[in-house]
Parts: C-alpha cells; sequence; structure tokens
C-alpha cells in the first residue's frame, strides 16, 4: 500500500514539474473531434504534426479552388500571363452557380480582379473564366490540375472542375490538400489576396460588389493569412486554413465538420496546438542562390541553383538544434534551352543523420541557347586555353 502510495505522489509531482509530459499527448487526442478527417503540417518542412483520417477520400467543396489558384500563381510565375491581361467572360463562366461575382458575358475583369474574386469571395464565375483564360477550356484546365496533383505525387486526389462545385468522382483529402496548400504557398504574394477580410471590384461602377472573406478566421485568429473554405450539402463545412507567427508557418485541414462554428473551433485548436508545441529556425528564404549548375550549348556556361521555396528547421520547442548537415546535388547533363523555374537540382538537410527536408532548387533565370557563332567561339577559347 505504501508503495503504490509512492508511485501516485511520485507521478503527481512529475505533472506539476514537467506539466507538458502528460498532457500534450492528451491535448492533442482532442484536436478536430467534430471532423471527419483533418491534418496539421509545419509549411515549410512538411512534417505532420496531427492527423485524424488524413488520407479518406472526401468531397472538398470550394478547398477545390486551392489547386485552381496554384495554377494561376504557377501561370504568373512562367509569364504566361500577367496580372493586368484582360480576363473575358463566357456564357459558360457567366452560368456557374453558387458563390460567385455575378460575372455578366462577355465582362472583363484583369487576372488580379479574378484572383481577388476567387481567392475571398470564393467565386466560381471567376475561377471557371480563369480556367479558359489559361487553358482554353475548362476541360482542358482540369486535366492540368490533375497533372499537376500526378507530379506531386498525390494519391487521393481526382478533380472534375476548378470550382468544387458537386461532380461524381471529384474527391480529395486533407492530407492531399494540406500538399497543395504548402505549393500554393510558395507564391508568397497570395496570402495578399487569401489573407484579406474584405475588398471590392467594379469599385468604380455603379455595380460596385462588396467581397468578404469566407474565411472568417482571418479576422478572428491572429496570424491567420488564408486559405480556403468548402462547403456543399455533401462534403459539410470544410477550411484549409493557414497561420504565421514568429517565424513558423503552419497549415491545418479540416473536412466534414457540422457546422461553420465547429469547423472554426477544430481548426483554432490546431493552431494554438502547433505554436504552442513547436517553433522553426528559418535556414533560407525562397530564391536564395545556393550554387550554380553547370549548363551545356547555352548562351551562359551557368546558372544559379536557387531555393524554390522558404527552407526551415521544425523543433519542439525548448529542443536544441545541434548536428545540422545539408547536402547540395545539381543535376548532370543539364542542356541548354532552361526556362527560369526549372529544376535543377535538390536540397537535402539533415538533423542528426536524419532528413528533415528535401526541396527542390530551380534554375534563377532563363538560359537560351547559344548560336553556332557563339558555340564555335567557345570551343576556340577553349582550345587556346589548352594550348597553353
Amino acid at each position: 500500500m505504501k508503495r503504490f502510495v509512492y508511485i501516485v505522489v511520485t507521478c503527481m509531482l512529475l505533472a506539476l514539474i514537467f506539466p507538458s509530459m502528460g498532457f500534450a499527448q492528451e491535448k492533442k487526442s482532442e484536436l478536430a473531434e467534430a471532423a471527419k478527417s483533418a491534418v496539421l503540417i509545419e509549411r515549410d518542412t512538411g512534417t505532420v504534426l496531427y492527423e485524424k483520417n488524413s488520407h479518406e477520400k472526401l468531397a472538398p467543396a470550394s478547398m477545390t479552388k486551392i489547386m485552381t489558384m496554384v495554377l494561376i500563381m504557377e501561370a504568373l510565375e512562367k509569364g504566361q500571363i500577367k496580372w493586368d491581361d484582360e480576363v473575358r467572360t463566357s456564357e459558360y463562366a457567366a452560368s456557374m452557380g453558387g458563390s460567385q461575382i455575378f460575372l455578366e458575358p462577355g465582362e472583363g475583369m484583369t487576372v488580379e480582379e479574378m484572383l481577388k474574386g476567387i481567392a475571398i469571395g470564393s467565386a466560381n464565375d471567376a475561377s471557371v473564366a480563369m480556367a479558359e483564360h489559361i487553358s482554353g477550356s475548362e476541360e482542358a484546365f482540369v486535366d492540368a490540375m490533375n497533372k499537376k496533383v500526378q507530379e506531386m505525387g498525390l494519391k487521393d486526389t481526382k478533380f472534375k472542375n476548378p470550382t468544387g462545385l458537386p461532380s461524381e468522382d471529384h474527391y480529395s483529402s486533407a492530407h492531399d490538400m494540406s500538399m497543395m496548400a504548402k505549393e500554393l504557398l510558395k507564391y508568397e504574394g497570395i496570402t495578399k489576396f487569401t489573407g484579406s477580410y474584405e475588398s471590392y471590384l467594379r469599385e468604380d461602377t455603379e455595380k460596385k460588389f462588396w467581397l468578404v472573406n469566407t474565411n472568417k478566421l482571418v479576422r478572428f485568429y491572429d496570424g491567420v493569412d488564408g486559405l480556403k473554405t468548402g462547403f456543399t450539402n455533401e462534403a459539410k463545412y470544410c477550411l484549409t486554413a493557414t497561420a504565421k507567427k514568429d517565424n513558423m508557418r503552419v497549415i491545418a485541414v479540416v473536412f466534414g465538420a457540422p457546422t461553420p462554428k465547429e469547423r472554426n473551433n477544430e481548426i483554432s485548436k490546431m493552431l494554438d496546438y502547433a505554436f504552442n508545441q513547436y517553433s522553426t529556425k528559418p535556414l533560407f528564404k525562397k530564391g536564395e542562390s545556393l550554387a550554380k549548375a553547370d549548363v551545356s550549348k547555352g548562351k551562359e556556361n551557368k546558372v544559379d541553383a536557387v531555393t524554390e521555396e522558404p527552407i526551415s528547421l521544425l523543433t519542439p520547442k525548448g529542443e536544441k538544434m545541434d548536428g545540422i548537415e545539408q547536402k547540395i546535388t545539381l543535376s548532370k547533363d543539364l542542356k541548354a534551352p532552361i526556362k527560369k523555374g526549372d529544376k535543377v537540382g535538390t536540397l537535402v538537410v539533415m538533423n542528426k543523420g536524419k532528413i528533415v527536408v528535401e526541396s527542390t532548387l530551380v534554375a534563377k533565370k532563363n538560359v537560351n541557347n547559344a548560336s553556332w557563332w557563339e558555340l564555335y567561339k567557345k570551343s576556340f577559347g577553349l582550345f587556346t586555353k589548352v594550348g597553353k
């Protein structure tokens, strides 16, 4: 009996001295109770901090637009489209139901205005108009969405439209949605849109349109600046949210909450857990040059290999980081032409021998083909050096 009392008292003292030991796991188990599935990740490393049925295939509703925005931002970065390009609305795009900005057939808006309508107002009509503008048709854009899914190695997702309107065999998962959000957040300017609580379209006209963000957490949770809500009768209330505090950005995803209040509450609990338990140490910003890759048959012989995204290390709060190593592997046999953003290498970061970050390095700029005369001069110069 005395031994039993001693054990109980010892456990109580340990709990008082080290409260996080006894209660961190208990708190974690209470996250996302009302959701069908959920996941919480740290953005830069992709580390999963919490998950619940994270690979279950479910209707994503308007969270689909995260991939739509990925392709829009990708097209902007590649120069395929520009912010001030005028996008004309087809009759088909204007006919979309659900959330919309009430585009008229033939009405034109800039890419920036369309993206604002999608990111803040979850506009289905703007989503289809942008899909047609980028790919020529909604069908071709959906093909590009699914191709991107495959490139990212996502196994739980199949898209049938760029809006998330109910469609048979249109599904995703909490895991896949977090990876799409991670991809979207490579484009640092996107949170200018997703993090806005309100804005206006057609400001200088009689049809001035007030946009209010469907994600209320951008106003009520400090640090939240995106990303996308979703609701249909089948999907129930969904949200992929991101928040940044100090140096750490996290992504929380909830599928199938019964009410918007419970959806927001579950996301808030996950964000609280992440910021209370973990911290990050930034290593590199997006676009930092880490090496120079050799290029053959180009106007230049080398191209800067830069980070494609921010790179950080994640640790539990209070834990020291030591034994950090990094390894850069550059692609061999790179030949011009090379486009800005093409993969030219890989960065691997290890902590105590364990891989904690693996990220792509990309070309900082275009490298065009060298003319025959430029190649000749390079060869002549090489022969001259060898002769010396």
